[in-house]
Formats: C-alpha cells, structure tokens, sequence
C-alpha cells in the first residue's frame, strides 16, 4: 500500500471508500490490506495539498508537512479565532496531546479527554475539526486505521527528522511528473495549491513527461483499454489546471457541478467517458453518451468484488 500511495503521489483522503478505491485503481490492491496498512503504520493521512486530507506513506508525511504545515495552520487562523481556538486554548491542548493520545481515538474521544484535562473545547460544531488540523500541521498527530466505518482514528505522529523544505517540494515535484505527467509547473501550483514561484523552483531542471497516473495500475492486455472506475474526488481530476485534455467540456458539470464535490469516474485510457454511483453494493454506471456495456463490465466486477 505504502508503495501505492508513494507513487500516486497522495491519495485524496477526506472520504476513507474513496481513497481505498483511489490505491485500488493504481493498485492493485483489496480493501482490506489497506486496513492492514494502516494498523501497520505503513500509510496514514494528513492535511496536505491544498490543505485537504492526503493518505501517504508513513515516511514521506514530515518532509510533506515542512511543505504544507505552516501553509495550512496559517490559512486556518482566522478560522480558529472565530471558534474560540485561542491561542491559549491550543497551547494547553499541545501540552496534553502526547498524553492523551497513548491510543488511537475518534476526534470526538479526542476532545472529551482534553476537555477533562480542562482544555476548553467546545465539542460540537467545527472546533475540533480545526484543533486537529492544527496539530497535524505541526507534525504532533496524523489519522489512522478507521475504528468503525467513516470514524477515523487519531494517533501521534511517529517521530522523525525534521526536513528542508525546497528539497522536500522538488522531490514532490519529481514524484508528481512521474504520475500525472506530461504537466508542466502551474499545473503543479494548482495540483499542489503552493505558488507559482514555489512550483517553478520546484520544476527546475525536471522534465515535463511522465508515465502518467494510470502507468502504475498494471497495463492490460495488449490491445485492450485501460479502464478505471475512480472514486470521487481522485486526484487525476484534481491534478491539473485544466481538465480539458480528459474531460469534453460539455460533460464538465456532470462530474463537477460547482462547489468542491468531485463525482466518480468512468475513466477509459485517460478519458472520462462518464460518471458512476454505488446502489448497495453494485455499480450503476452513467455513461455520458452510448458505450458499449461490455468496455467497463469487468472493472464493474472488480469494484463491487472490492467493496465484498
């Protein structure tokens, strides 16, 4: 899983079935390993690009958050002031958070325990979800392994060493062509949501050609399609300034209809030729104009064998 994610490079995390459905479609992988993964300390997520929520492999968080850490915990301050996230508040909720985490927890369980060490977070509304992003933008907690379905466990944060970070941006960089090229540096700039002058120097000396994101799924047969469903919010619809090469601008809104949701895609060798939907436990696949069934029939059976 660990090598999966590092390849992508992140996988969109704000939603645990599409992330796994994420690492399945440049897997191959079972929704169960990456569970495993998880509990095994191999993968975790952060808020990363773009200040969304990323799965990453374990060892490449800290050089990401030399990156994006001070970005994010800066673009939320405001924010905090308005939820009561002073600065007091959040000093005394660090000073507790190495103590209270001794085990993973749900962030409902997070902030009931600081609550009684007399930390002073209101526990309903958007407060704990900003408390958490600010110490996982200092690198003290991360998510984990899910503790029950859509609760995702909180835990400390593995020590490691601290990075550089324009080493740490070119090295997302080069991982970056590697998966969603041909791109070039603003694509990098809106993919990464760092600036323009960041994503040049971060560019510099690096080629624009890549394999591509679906390079790394396994190739088919010779002569047959590469097709993928992909769960919402994938990154190969969030890895360009301009989705126009895989997405005809007439079906735009069918995938994205305004606001950040991002449906799921019916991708064939790069193109998105429709959207799809879970009903239960099986696939109803709306193709945007007449495809034969046949052409996504076998990746069908393998989501809905996935989700089994």
């Amino acid at each position: 899983m660990a090598e999966i994610a590092a390849r992508a490079p992140g996988i969109q995390a704000q939603d645990a079935g599409a992330a796994r459905l994420g690492l399945r479609a440049r897997g191959p992988a079972e929704a169960a390993a990456v569970q495993r993964a998880y509990q095994a300390g191999e993968v975790v997520s952060s808020w990363l690009m773009r200040g969304t929520l990323h799965l990453v492999p374990t060892g490449q968080l800290r050089p990401l958050l030399a990156v994006f850490g001070a970005r994010n915990i800066a673009a939320g301050a405001r924010r905090r002031r308005e939820l009561g996230l002073t600065e007091a508040v959040l000093g005394r909720a660090l000073a507790v958070l190495p103590e209270v985490l001794s085990e993973p927890l749900s962030r409902a369980e997070l902030v009931a325990r600081l609550n009684e060490r007399g930390v002073g977070v209101e526990p309903t509304g958007q407060a704990p979800a900003h408390l958490t992003a600010y110490a996982a933008g200092l690198g003290l907690l991360c998510r984990g392994a899910e503790l029950a379905p859509r609760e995702p466990g909180y835990q400390l944060l593995p020590p490691g060493a601290e990075a550089d970070p324009e080493q740490a941006a070119a090295e997302l960089a080069a991982r970056y062509v590697a998966a969603f090229g041909p791109v070039g540096p603003a694509d990098f700039a809106a993919w990464s949501g760092l600036t323009q002058a960041v994503g040049r120097r971060a560019f510099a000396g690096l080629p624009e050609v890549g394999d591509g994101l679906f390079a790394v799924g396994g190739p088919p047969g010779e002569g047959e399609p590469l097709v993928r469903l992909l769960g919402g919010f994938d990154n190969y619809l969030l890895g360009y300034r301009d989705r126009g090469l895989m997405l005809d601008q007439r079906y735009a809104k069918r995938i994205n209809a305004g606001g950040g949701l991002v449906r799921p895609a019916l991708v064939v060798d790069g193109r998105v030729l429709g959207s799809w939907r879970r009903d239960g436990g099986r696939v109803v696949v709306e193709p945007f104009e007449a495809v034969p069934e046949e052409l996504w029939a076998a990746e069908v059976a393998a989501v809905e064998s996935f989700w089994g």
